[in-house]
């Protein structure tokens, strides 16, 4: 049996537990729930192995809604050499996408409607538009932009080889134990809008103490964008984690 397929029956027989013993799903309900998810496997390998041809390191950032996901991106673009476009997802609206494509950036524009997470159809879907104005030739990253929330999209793996979690300051730093299945998709967690812990009394320790609790040594970064500095850091994670083709080994 070949690599991927392991992976995704490990995968599968992960999550068919989790359902099984999840008491607010009937059988009928766990069933619909595996064979929508295990389509979405298949699909997400596909994505790899796409992602590939096109050389581009695909990152995946997820959080809440307002924790600063485009705001992040959009200082991101101001580094000279760090070639990335994006597909940006929401319920509505195409306003994030238009920041970008303000500051230089080729952005697809994914509205959901009232689905809370990106799937990896909707993926292929957009990356084929996305591929008619942007150069994948001169670029280095794809950065998926998920649909602001700490629940959905943890379950739908989308090919990434990276999947960063921001949680922000003014969230409070009690989320992580709140939202586990979210916090253990992070390959590293960037605590946002890090500038105001004093004034929401943010304790970065109970946060590590936290994700040691999940998963053991998970980077952690702090970020804002005031600081310029801070901003670099992800930037040189990310640049690091490409130059030692890691890929996540996360089971969605």
């Amino acid at each position: 049996m070949s690599e991927k397929l392991e992976g995704l029956h490990h995968n599968e027989f992960n999550r068919n537990e989790r359902l099984k013993n999840n008491a607010n799903l009937n059988k009928k309900s766990v069933e619909i729930v595996r064979k929508i998810l295990s389509k979405n496997d298949v699909k997400a390998n596909e994505l790899r192995e796409r992602y590939k041809d096109l050389g581009v390191y695909v990152v995946n950032l997820m959080s809440s809604p307002g924790s600063g996901k485009t705001t992040l991106l959009e200082s991101l673009s101001e580094f000279e050499g760090l070639r990335f476009c994006v597909l940006e997802g929401d319920l509505q609206t195409n306003r994030d996408a238009a920041r970008l494509k303000a500051k230089g950036v080729s952005a697809y524009q994914i509205s959901t409607g009232e689905a809370c997470h990106l799937e990896a159809l909707m993926i292929e879907s957009a990356l084929n538009e996305l591929e008619k104005q942007c150069d994948f030739k001169t670029m280095e990253y794809l950065f998926i932009e998920n649909v602001g929330n700490l629940v959905c999209p943890a379950s739908y793996d989308l090919g990434a080889s990276l999947n960063l979690v921001l949680l922000s300051t003014p969230e409070g730093d009690d989320k992580v134990l709140k939202y586990p299945t979210m916090f253990m998709c992070a390959d590293a967690v960037i605590v946002s809008k890090a500038d105001l812990m004093e004034h929401f009394n943010f304790d970065i320790n109970r946060v590590k103490n936290d994700l040691a609790q999940l998963k053991a040594d998970v980077p952690l970064l702090l970020t804002s964008s005031k600081d310029r500095a801070s901003i670099e850091n992800v930037k040189d994670f990310i640049s690091q984690r490409k130059a030692q083709n890691y890929h996540s080994n996360h089971q969605f």
